[in-house]
């Protein structure tokens, strides 16, 4: 009888430390950089069946894709495009639903094009060019199907807003350019805004955007808000909401992407140390609205953080 009431006692004492009577679990954790691949930066990331798929820039050459279930452990994949040029930079792939084709907007020699696949990690075939003197584009989809690229149009680092008629035509509007560095932590180590990013909530259009020089710890993420994807956008007089600190520096250039409980994430580079510029990795951290409707974020390095809720499969 002892034995047996031992047994049950350590059994209880067990199912109580791992949380098993109250139907607990152990909270994963996990710490930047997720890739810590020197190198890839300027991440796009999509979800698609119980996958996610993520695009950085990376040898300057070509772009690799990364495929993973639970945004922090990463599988570097295939080449999926290599135009046969150099300066391969920031791509944003966006899945048209109408046609079931996946679209790489890609930045090469400071020119925007566009490469088309039939699944998220086979072959990008080139289809066209989009932009001249500009990098960094992005797709987005209203909720009424409207189609909006954003982008940026050198020389002076000004954020653009084309409409589009299709993933591969222009409508027949002109560009209207939405932003351009003016506040003092867009200057600091080069005058810039680049790597926009659109969020909508409750009918307010959030453009975020990185600014100052990205070879700089200063490199940091701002937001500025419309009540349409067209503006005009007023800058968030909090600015930067997410910008170095501790041990993380120069985040930016990143993407939103929600995770299999709806939380949102920013997946972003940061520099490893003030070695050398471009001395980047991928990083992951939480990012918030607050019930006022203000955009907050953080830039975390090495300290756990409580994981991503995976997909479902």
């Amino acid at each position: 009888m002892r034995n047996t009431m031992f047994t049950l006692t350590a059994m209880l004492l067990g199912l109580l430390a791992a949380g098993g009577l109250r139907g607990e679990a152990k909270k994963a954790t996990y710490a930047n950089p997720v890739i810590d691949e020197i190198g890839p930066a300027d991440p796009h990331v999509i979800a698609y069946k119980g996958k996610y798929y993520m695009y950085p820039t990376g040898d300057n050459r070509s772009y690799h894709v990364y495929t993973s279930k639970d945004l922090v452990n990463w599988t570097k994949g295939a080449r999926v495009f290599a135009p046969g040029e150099r300066n391969v930079w920031a791509p944003d792939v966006f899945f048209n639903s109408a046609d079931k084709k996946f679209h790489l907007y890609y930045t090469v020699n400071k020119t925007i094009g566009v490469a088309v696949a039939d699944k998220p990690d086979g072959k990008f075939v080139n289809r066209k060019l989009l932009f001249k003197d500009a990098i960094d584009a992005h797709m987005f989809r209203d909720d009424n199907g409207k189609l909006y690229m954003y982008y940026v149009q050198l020389p002076g680092f000004r954020i653009h807003v084309q409409r589009m008629r299709t993933p591969l035509e222009k409508d027949a509007s002109k560009p209207i350019q939405l932003i351009k560095p003016t506040e003092p932590w867009e200057t600091k180590s080069g005058r810039v805004t680049e790597g926009p990013w659109m969020l909508k909530r409750n009918k307010t259009y959030y453009l975020m955007y990185s600014g100052t020089g990205a070879n700089s710890l200063n490199y940091a993420v701002g937001y500025a808000t419309s009540k349409s994807p067209t503006g005009p956008f007023i800058k968030y007089p909090g600015n930067p909401i997410i910008k170095r600190g501790a041990r993380a520096l120069g985040p930016g250039h990143g993407c939103v992407v929600k995770d299999g409980a709806g939380k949102m994430w920013h997946v972003h580079h940061q520099q490893k140390d003030g070695s050398k510029p471009w001395n980047r990795f991928i990083c992951l951290d939480r990012i918030w609205f607050d019930s006022e409707g203000v955009l907050h974020g953080r830039a975390t390095r090495t300290t756990p953080q409580t994981a991503p809720t995976p997909l479902a499969q």
